[in-house]
């Protein structure tokens, strides 16, 4: 897994061991940023359930004015700052250390753009695209993109939140739904 445009490409990542999480594959990472290109430059972007933190340091990299990083697991906050520290973006990046919820409770600034990748097979997606919806974080244009591997499920169950599907994407098993607020 590596950065793949910007400022710090081509820097190798550390990747977390075993199979707890899933890092984001380069093809959807690459296609992600592809439709994102145009949005990325300035933009406050929150990495939620980060893992390595390839998403938020992709989107560092590519010129985000400030990326938000967010996970609750040991390993994986171990993992998120040696790839701080290895592709130099601590300027623009901060590391949150807590759950989501708590994150988004001490959060105070507008967010251009979410990505949420939480482990499969949960609520979490929903739960976090309902907190954000309760916060006073998100503007109309806030563009919010789930990463799933189960597309059905998830947009059955936000189907009662007040959102708007914009954009949807395949690659392989892993689908991406892109949505704001309705």
């Amino acid at each position: 897994m590596r950065i793949i445009s910007g400022k710090a490409r081509g820097t190798k990542l550390y990747t977390l061991e075993g199979n707890l999480t899933r890092p984001t594959l380069d093809r959807v990472k690459e296609s992600l940023f592809n439709i994102l290109q145009n949005d990325i430059s300035d933009c406050v972007f929150l990495d939620m359930f980060s893992g390595s933190g390839a998403i938020g340091l992709e989107a560092a990299s590519r010129g985000a004015k400030k990326v938000i990083l967010c996970d609750k697991n040991k390993q994986a906050i171990e993992i998120i700052e040696k790839n701080i520290q290895k592709t130099h973006l601590e300027n623009n990046v901060v590391l949150y250390k807590k759950d989501f919820e708590n994150m988004l409770d001490n959060l105070n600034e507008k967010i251009d753009i979410v990505y949420i990748d939480p482990p499969y097979k949960t609520d979490l997606a929903y739960k976090a695209v309902k907190k954000l919806l309760d916060s006073n974080l998100l503007t109309y244009n806030t563009l919010v993109i789930i990463e799933t591997d189960e597309e059905e499920r998830i947009l059955e169950q936000i189907k009662e939140l007040k959102i708007k599907v914009v954009n949807k994407r395949k690659y392989g098993r892993i689908h991406l739904i892109f949505i704001n607020r309705s």
